[in-house]
């Protein structure tokens, strides 16, 4: 039996078993990252294939995005609950039958009730796989070296996407969905091999909260909807104000919840921590402008300039090759300068790359704009993502660990729906007759983002005591949860 205290969880060397089991964490992680960017190439396929209309087939990304953003924190905390291999197990089995159905329906109707069920199980497997690795490896240099790893795939997945999309749909877009079948059915029987079973694991809390978890995630399923359907259905329209009053409501109705029952399931006390907030705000950020930047991006390629998918693909390459290659370090550099330092240079280096893109044209620059730009938010992405990861759940308490994960990756999705919905209504506002006009002005949303993170940012970075390690400054949060 593996047990959280596994030697070489905290030395130097890890053994097979030990590399084993953070493999197929690191392969899931990189396909619930992979599904959120690779069906966006593939949708003209899509359209023309299943006869999909234009407000249908947004559903086809909005619903991974409904079920993952909604029930994340409800994924969360039912794997500090139930137990975390569990629930992972579970939720990858279902993953691996909802890609199958996607891939072999003939219905647009049941293409996005596929990739609904798809966004609900990454909801579980998400926060399931970063808590098993906080309580496998213990904080410190170990645990940044593995959050290092496993935020690294997840960001390649994210980046490098569009990319394998691009080559996928030349062949069909079908092989879209089919193509992590075989890898989830592999990491299912690996897992259920390598992953540990921590002793304990499942008895967190002593109790469920069903009101609470039924409050929250009705509130997160109205406001992802409500700000998704946004921009076509009108933000001043009832369905709109309708659904984002009803979600703050129960958002209300929760904390009140939260406040009186004996076992909640957000102890509210975890929100004093000021670098989990924080890093909640840098994800809803970074995560929320890239997916911005990213629709933007794709109706520039592909419409203005005529490019093909893997043309388009191809230009997001330089970012996702930089984050592949760099983000496996990221623990190291957290170790010696700390993550606030790591994700204000980040901020930095997002800021710029947005800014580049503002000297979009009828005729880019590959040399001065494409290249360039995608440089500097490939190096954004390498050294903010591993470094939120790490920061938001230093400090937090093993049984509260899923809670944690849920929060920030809740954080990433809902501000990912956000900022999607703003860019888009943005894009499309006036009728200037240059579209190049609307695709500055939504890059500059993009870019006033990064700016406020890079503020959020600076206001955690304070000079370490030279005899201070990570280890100290995180026992230091840990008092103040």
């Amino acid at each position: 039996m593996f047990l959280l205290m596994h030697p070489s969880s905290t030395g130097e060397r890890w053994d097979a078993r030990l590399w084993g089991a953070l493999t197929v964490l690191c392969a899931v992680i990189f396909l619930d990252a992979l599904d959120v960017s690779m069906v966006g190439v593939a949708l003209p396929s899509i359209q023309s294939d299943l006869g999909m209309t234009t407000s249908a087939l947004q559903w086809v990304v909005s619903g991974y995005v409904l079920g993952y953003g909604g029930l994340l924190l409800l994924g969360g905390r039912t794997a500090d609950l139930l137990g975390r291999r569990r629930v992972f197990l579970i939720a990858l089995g279902v993953f691996a039958i909802a890609s199958l159905l996607g891939g072999i329906v003939e219905d647009g109707t049941l293409l996005i009730v596929a990739r609904f069920i798809k966004g609900i199980s990454a909801a579980f497997t998400a926060p399931a796989a970063l808590s098993i690795i906080t309580t496998t490896f213990a904080e410190g240099p170990a645990r940044n070296r593995a959050l290092s790893i496993f935020t690294a795939c997840g960001a390649s997945g994210f980046s490098l996407g569009l990319v394998l999309s691009g080559l996928l749909t030349e062949v069909g877009w079908r092989w879209t969905f089919l193509m992590p079948v075989p890898v989830a059915l592999i990491a299912l029987a690996a897992g259920y091999r390598l992953l540990p079973r921590h002793s304990g694991e499942g008895r967190a809390a002593g109790g469920y909260d069903l009101l609470g978890a039924a409050l929250i995630t009705f509130s997160m399923l109205l406001l992802v909807f409500g700000v998704v359907e946004a921009p076509e259905a009108g933000w001043t329209s009832p369905r709109t104000i309708a659904s984002l009053a009803a979600a703050v409501v129960l958002l209300i109705a929760f904390v009140v919840t939260e406040r009186r029952v004996r076992h909640p399931l957000v102890r509210l006390g975890i929100l004093r921590s000021a670098p989990l907030i924080r890093a909640n705000l840098g994800l809803v950020i970074l995560f929320g402008s890239y997916i911005g930047f990213q629709f933007v991006a794709m109706q520039y390629f592909q419409n203005l300039l005529h490019w093909s998918a893997l043309e388009t693909a191809l230009a997001f390459l330089p970012a996702g090759l930089i984050v592949a290659l760099t983000s496996t370090k990221m623990g190291g550099l957290a170790d010696r300068f700390g993550t606030q330092r790591l994700i204000a240079v980040g901020a930095v280096a997002l800021a710029g790359g947005y800014g580049i893109f503002l000297g979009v044209d009828a005729n880019p620059s590959l040399g001065l704009l494409i290249l360039p730009g995608m440089t500097l938010l490939g190096i954004a992405f390498g050294l903010s993502f591993p470094s939120l990861n790490i920061q938001a759940t230093n400090g937090v308490a093993d049984e509260e660990q899923g809670l944690a994960s849920g929060l920030l990756n809740t954080s990433g999705q809902v501000g990912g729906a956000i900022v999607l919905a703003v860019v888009t209504a943005v894009m499309t506002s006036g009728d200037s007759g240059d579209p190049i006009v609307g695709i500055r002005s939504a890059i500059v949303v993009s870019m006033v983002l990064a700016v406020v993170g890079l503020l959020v940012a600076l206001t955690g970075v304070r000079a370490r005591r030279p005899a201070e390690s990570p280890q100290v400054e995180s026992d230091k949060v840990l008092e103040t949860v």
